[in-house]
């Protein structure tokens, strides 16, 4: 499935989650998520992108590591269902979307946290979501800019 698509799937799961366990395993899946598509940039996007690309794995899996693990089956991970990255700059735009939320949806889970636990779980996962939507928007700086450079290229040369 591509990117776009999980995202969205992603997006919807997070806003349908109404308790705190539940976000936080929408968050697990979230960073999992951004973390495979990172290192599929790594592996397979233009060259300019893959010093932040690995940037963004290592960040997303240390969302993934603050959080515990959900029980889930193979078949319920999303990140395990990425095939395509499709548009890299709309997936990138729409990951960007998605850990806003999370980082939002967090935050409302810290608030109400009852126990220490949680509430730092929370908060390390806070620091993920805003240092990965970092990570995004310099992928999609880099992104801009390498297709302006193709552009300036075919006009001067045309």
């Amino acid at each position: 499935m591509d990117a776009v698509r999980l995202i969205v799937a992603s997006r919807r799961a997070l806003a349908g989650s109404e308790d705190g366990p539940r976000i936080m395993a929408e968050a697990w899946q979230a960073y999992a998520l951004a973390q495979a598509m990172g290192s599929r940039l790594a592996v397979s996007g233009p060259p300019e992108l893959r010093g932040e690309a690995l940037g963004l794995t290592e960040l997303a899996g240390r969302g993934c590591g603050v959080l515990d693990t959900p029980p889930l089956d193979v078949a319920d991970l999303r990140a395990a269902q990425l095939t395509d990255l499709g548009d890299a700059r709309k997936a990138l735009l729409d990951l960007g979307t998605l850990l806003a939320e999370l980082g939002m949806a967090l935050i409302a889970v810290a608030s109400a946290a009852d126990d220490e636990g949680t509430y730092w779980q929370c908060m390390e996962a806070i620091d993920a979501a805003d240092e990965s939507r970092d990570r995004v928007r310099e992928l999609l700086r880099r992104l801009a800019a390498r297709d302006g450079e193709i552009r300036e290229r075919h006009r001067t040369a045309g």
